[in-house]
């Protein structure tokens, strides 16, 4: 049996400049954090006693003779592209839901495939597994999604991840500072669930659409990403810049897509900046789940009974990418 624990990512900057219709011709740059909230997939092989070879437990339960037969897009995707072929046991739990906006889904990816991976006698690199989920999810299932979300929940820790066309599509930088600047952003932060959003395929495939007329608004952002870098590495520069910084990009974001916001969306951040938040963002493709504010720690309980009736969750930055903690050499064979 195999545990895979993989974490979900924030991501502050840059994002919308990591698909690959953007990032082939003009480049892409996130600055993005993992944390301390997980997706755990459960991997073994199935015993010979059962009438179905493939059983894969989600918030359904499916039970297949043939991996062609299996609903789960990512599961059954992942099985072909490493030719599993043994019956199979997969169970996935996770600390969040889905839909919620923090790559839930490349997450899950990226977990699944390590476990077989793991299961096949294999240690893939972090590098692998990034760019195995990135080939899974936009050639084999073809979902409109970019490559940040897989690269950071393979990878983990807080990094500016770099994207071209080039022969070496990514490149992860991991942010040095120092312990007290690292903790101080930490306890600037501010992580409420807003609800489930629409579809992040459906989200992502209206930006797309829209990448030749946003060009001006998709530079910008990229930028963005060294303007928040010198904030970040300058120890002498007031943190409330960085704030201040995600207060504009999400003015930008909320224009790339009619789909990213809505009035109810709108009006909680409006709640949250009243009560002291310097800048946020709603994370993800947008529509619904998480909110991020950044803001003075004396202003965090202000905040939290502005955002009445929306669940907050504390969460901290974490810096190993996806793990096996758990191998048993020990399982039955027959």
């Amino acid at each position: 049996m195999i545990i895979c624990r993989t974490p979900f990512r924030i991501s502050f900057f840059g994002g919308g400049t990591d698909y690959p219709v953007w990032y082939r011709k003009h480049g892409g740059s996130v600055l993005s954090t993992s944390i301390d909230k997980y997706c755990f997939i459960t991997c073994r092989r199935m015993p010979p006693f059962f009438d179905y070879r493939y059983r894969i437990r989600y918030f359904r339960d499916e039970r297949v003779s043939r991996i062609d037969e299996i609903q789960h897009a990512s599961v059954r995707e992942c099985c072909r592209y490493l030719d599993v072929d043994e019956g199979i046991e997969i169970v996935h739990n996770a600390d969040l839901p889905a839909r919620s906006g923090l790559g839930s889904s490349s997450t899950f990816t990226v977990g699944l495939l390590h476990a077989l991976h793991t299961l096949k006698q294999a240690i893939p690199t972090k590098r692998q597994l990034a760019l195995q989920a990135i080939h899974v999810e936009q050639e084999m299932i073809g979902e409109n999604v970019g490559s940040q979300d897989q690269t950071a929940a393979a990878f983990g820790g807080f990094n500016r991840i770099d994207f071209s066309g080039g022969k070496q599509p990514i490149v992860v930088s991991p942010i040095v500072m120092s312990s007290k600047r690292f903790e101080e952003l930490q306890r600037h932060m501010m992580l409420f669930f807003t609800g489930f959003s629409r579809n992040a395929s459906d989200i992502a495939g209206e930006q797309i659409k829209n990448t030749r007329q946003n060009k001006i608004d998709l530079t910008t952002m990229h930028t963005l990403v060294d303007e928040a870098l010198k904030i970040l590495l300058d120890s002498g520069t007031d943190l409330m810049e960085f704030g201040r910084l995600l207060h504009e990009q999400w003015r930008i974001k909320r224009t790339i897509s009619t789909l990213i916001t809505n009035s109810e969306i709108d009006a909680i951040y409006e709640r949250g900046r009243q009560a002291g938040g310097i800048g946020g963002k709603l994370l993800g493709a947008g529509g619904g789940g998480f909110m991020l504010f950044f803001a003075k720690p004396e202003d965090h309980q202000r905040i939290k009974e502005a955002m009445s009736g929306l669940l907050h969750v504390p969460f901290k930055f974490e810096d190993l990418g996806s793990q096996i903690i758990y191998y048993s050499r020990h399982d039955q064979q027959f």
